[in-house]
């Protein structure tokens, strides 16, 4: 996920090139063998898209239609992918516990943003830990709501998927949720995607 720590690794240029060797250590290792090192550097070689995943927080009285929309989340994440076409479905994994794991918990609407390369600020700006509230972090970002969900669908985006959650499943220290996509749509023909290699946010080519 964009909020690992970039690894160093074998052959780089802040470390002598070396053997490639398996990485160790057994304190994070698991019963079959792999430790958190060996499975982080492994998945690191495979290239992710990135997404930014919205949603509202539903309001504080939801018997009042006078009563104050809840607030805006967002959070970037790679492990997203379609799943079907008939229905269409798309599938997105958030940290167990995370605020966007808890929220889509209660609120079945959520949107999903396939990020620019000249996007590389917004998907760093909602994936740091530790930020400022969500409400200074869409504030000098173009959106508009979603129709669909009324989340915030980030402008400039490649394409924009608007979704209701059809199934949650827990998996390890990550929940997969699969969402049956509402709408999509193609806001801008500009520039190629944001990738996630090897730690960093990347460009094609």
């Amino acid at each position: 996920m964009p909020n690992t720590p970039p690894l160093t690794y074998p052959g780089s240029p802040a470390t002598p090139a070396t053997p490639a060797s398996p990485l160790t250590s057994p304190a994070s290792g698991h019963a079959e063998g792999v430790s958190n090192e060996e499975f982080r550097a492994a998945m690191s070689r495979l290239a992710s898209g990135v997404v930014l995943v919205t949603a509202q927080e539903p309001p504080l009285d939801p018997d009042d239609p006078l009563a104050p929309r809840g607030e805006d989340v967002g959070m970037t994440a790679t492990a997203f992918m379609s799943v079907s076409l008939d229905p269409p479905l798309v599938l997105v994994g958030l940290r167990e516990g995370s605020r966007m794991d808890d929220l889509l918990d209660e609120q079945p609407l959520w949107a999903v943003s396939v990020l620019a390369e000249s996007q590389r600020h917004i998907a760093g700006r909602f994936a740091m830990k530790g930020r400022v509230s969500d409400r200074l972090l869409f504030a000098d970002i173009p959106y508009v709501r979603g129709e669909a969900t009324g989340a915030p669908l980030a402008g400039g985006a490649l394409a924009t998927l608007e979704c209701r959650t059809e199934q949650r499943v827990p998996a390890g220290d990550h929940t997969l949720v699969i969402g049956r996509v509402l709408t999509a749509a193609l806001p801008s023909a500009d520039g190629g995607p944001l990738a996630y290699f090897r730690g960093r946010y990347r460009q094609l080519g």
